[in-house]
């Protein structure tokens, strides 16, 4: 039985759907964007938001990660904001992109058996962390949403790291943060390359679970335990029977 349960969030935690590319999307925050006296079109702004990210990540020191870079995108709402000769505080673009979010969400939900395998983590006295792919402007409000904040002993999140799954200084940071052995955790995730190929070079045994928005496994499948019918109760009876 594992001591340190490292955690995938979307696709396994929690199911998700976006669209970041729907006109309406663009089309409300450049009313948003105008309204504050940045005046973007539609087709505008979506232009400037993909060349900012691209910015960003650029300007991300090297040292931070070896292969995968991640930027913080409320610097993207802001310098959007200041672009236009607006003045823009930290607390507006923030509450900006939560706006963003919001708009671009189709739904957002937890899986059934996520609090069964909470309980069963802290049952048997282990710890749950969560090191996810994400923004923290997005993240954080949802999985309090969601009402599993308080179930991990740390929330972990690219963006705040400047690097991203797969990169091994991602799970280096985790491991070195909170001195966990590799020996006695595992990585719990829905994506073979992310979340399994990563903490197998990272030297972290893994639970795969196959959801619907699993990448198609196009490589050998590295996890020490392979979920294909992504059933949270299926990894439950696994890691604890």
């Amino acid at each position: 039985m594992y001591k340190n349960y490292i955690f995938d969030l979307y696709g396994t935690l929690v199911d998700i759907r976006t669209n970041e590319w729907k006109a309406s999307l663009w089309k409300n925050m450049s009313v948003i964007y105008s309204m504050h006296g940045a005046v973007y079109s539609p087709r505008e702004l979506n232009k400037t938001y993909n060349a900012y990210v691209k910015e960003q990540i650029a300007q991300i020191p090297p040292e931070k990660y070896s292969t995968h870079p991640e930027p913080q995108i409320e610097y993207v709402f802001q310098k959007m904001f200041t672009a236009k000769g607006i003045d823009c505080p930290m607390a507006l673009a923030k509450e900006t992109g939560l706006v963003f979010r919001a708009l671009s969400l189709k739904y957002i939900k937890l899986y059934d058996g996520v609090h069964e395998l909470f309980d069963a983590i802290h049952q048997n006295g282990g710890k749950a962390y969560l090191l996810s792919n994400a923004q923290r402007i997005f993240t954080e409000p949802e999985i309090r949403l969601l009402g599993i904040y308080d179930e991990f002993e740390d929330v972990i999140i690219s963006s705040d790291i400047g690097c991203a799954k797969p990169d091994i200084k991602f799970y280096q940071h985790i491991l070195k943060k909170h001195n966990l052995d590799p020996k006695e955790s595992i990585m719990i995730g829905n994506d073979y390359i992310t979340d399994i190929q990563g903490s197998f070079n990272a030297g972290i045994d893994s639970l795969y679970l196959h959801t619907a928005i699993s990448p198609e496994i196009k490589g050998e499948l590295l996890a020490k335990y392979p979920v294909m019918s992504g059933d949270l109760f299926e990894a439950i009876n696994i890691l604890f029977n």
